[in-house]
């Protein structure tokens, strides 16, 4: 398969612009360390969603209406384990704050 010089060129930049993408995020990955203190731990979307025992969807709607912090990083979503620790007091039933706590307790320890 032959590729003129255009289009070699054209397919050079769009990967030399994802890899500086790619940097960004792993920079800003390594960084965590002076962002978050030591016991501060990030949840992405699969652990909270299994924690809380609600969809994606559920988290989702969560997030637009502004009830539970987020970031995202490369696309991902994550959250703060003090932010959820607050969402879980102030928006879910006593029994399920038992049940956050205790997990995040026993994650904690491994």
């Amino acid at each position: 398969m032959y590729i003129n010089n255009e289009d070699f060129e054209k397919w050079m930049e769009r990967l030399s612009k994802k890899l500086n993408e790619i940097g960004q995020d792993l920079k800003s990955l390594i960084n965590t360390s002076e962002v978050f203190s030591e016991e501060e731990k990030l949840l992405d979307n699969q652990d909270l969603a299994f924690l809380l025992k609600v969809s994606y969807r559920t988290l989702q709607r969560y997030r637009t209406s502004k009830k539970l912090p987020y970031f995202m990083i490369a696309h991902k979503t994550y959250y703060r384990t003090s932010d959820v620790r607050e969402f879980v007091r102030s928006h879910m039933d006593f029994q399920t704050w038992q049940e956050f706590e205790k997990q995040a307790d026993s994650s904690k320890s491994t």
